[in-house]
């Protein structure tokens, strides 16, 4: 892989102690460790991603936004993202810090020097408030660019109501992505309307939850299953932390995070005791896990589309 000008020029690397070797697979995009030898002899390694199209475009930039809110919040948490863009020929690239999940680093028993397990880093990530965004004079619902969860992308425009931005930005707008590649279903759309339109105002509603004080958006993952989580490095160096990757992260209610989280498994009972100490459930906390599955739903929505283009 030759790298672009403007990578090597954003990192300030000297391309005669500067390697690039493919490293690790994806089924989106080509995957590359950059190694490269710092003025004071020390090493430094990079993780690069390339694809080619307009969708690998926004969908590097939403993940490069989406790893920096999370590092900005809990820097031992995720790597940071160093530079996105489009090189002469048309490819898409995004550079990270290089993440080390190699099993030799994951059966060492280095103990993380942050001190922090990954439900206590995730729950540092939760009662993170949002940055207040130009335009608006406190913290709202959305995030600054379009992310992407799967192949799917996700519009993030702010609004000032979490119940309006999970109907509208993600329910009903993931429904529209599904009928774009799909076609209609008359049954489904319905279903997804009336759960619009009944159960999230009902579980969602800023005058409900809380006891009426609403949710202070906080910064979210955003596909946090199984799948995006692990132990390693990052940067290649020091101990071992747990880790997570591949966001699509939100300013959004908490709990939100959750419903992948569950459904998908890998997180257990004794993850979430040790998380809703220090992120305590929201109230009325016997509907707690009523929004958990009104959550699920989410991503229930784009996978009922894939199997529609299955079969």
């Amino acid at each position: 892989m030759r790298l672009d000008p403007s990578v090597i020029s954003a990192l300030s690397l000297d391309p005669a102690t500067t390697t690039v070797a493919a490293h690790g697979s994806s089924g989106f995009n080509a995957t590359a460790k950059i190694s490269t030898t710092l003025k004071d002899g020390s090493q430094k390694y990079y993780f690069v991603k390339t694809a080619a199209g307009k969708d690998a475009e926004i969908m590097f930039r939403g993940e490069h936004a989406s790893l920096n809110a999370i590092h900005g919040a809990v820097p031992s948490l995720c790597p940071a993202s160093f530079v996105t863009g489009v090189s002469g020929d048309g490819t898409a690239y995004l550079v990270t810090d290089f993440l080390d999940m190699s099993s030799r680093s994951s059966r060492d028993g280095t103990a993380s020097p942050s001190g922090l397990s990954l439900a206590a880093k995730i729950a540092k990530l939760h009662t993170t408030p949002a940055p207040t965004p130009e335009g608006f004079s406190n913290p709202v619902f959305g995030f600054p660019k379009t992310t992407c969860c799967g192949d799917t992308a996700q519009p993030n425009d702010y609004k000032e109501s979490w119940a309006d931005f999970y109907a509208q930005n993600r329910l009903l707008a993931v429904l529209d992505n599904c009928e774009r590649k799909n076609g209609k279903d008359t049954e489904f759309r319905s279903l997804v309307e009336h759960i619009v339109k009944l159960a999230v105002p009902r579980l969602l509603g800023d005058d409900h939850l809380n006891d009426g004080r609403g949710v202070t958006p906080v910064v979210v993952h955003g596909d946090l299953w199984s799948g995006n989580k692990g132990k390693g490095r990052i940067g290649g160096k020091g101990a071992i932390e747990d880790v997570v990757f591949d966001p699509s992260a939100v300013y959004g209610h908490n709990e939100y995070e959750l419903g992948i989280m569950t459904m998908f498994g890998g997180f257990g009972k004794s993850f979430f005791d040790e998380y809703h100490k220090m992120c305590p459930k929201a109230s009325p906390i016997n509907e707690y896990e009523d929004r958990v599955k009104l959550y699920e739903l989410y991503v229930f929505d784009p996978l009922f589309s894939e199997c529609i283009a299955i079969f």
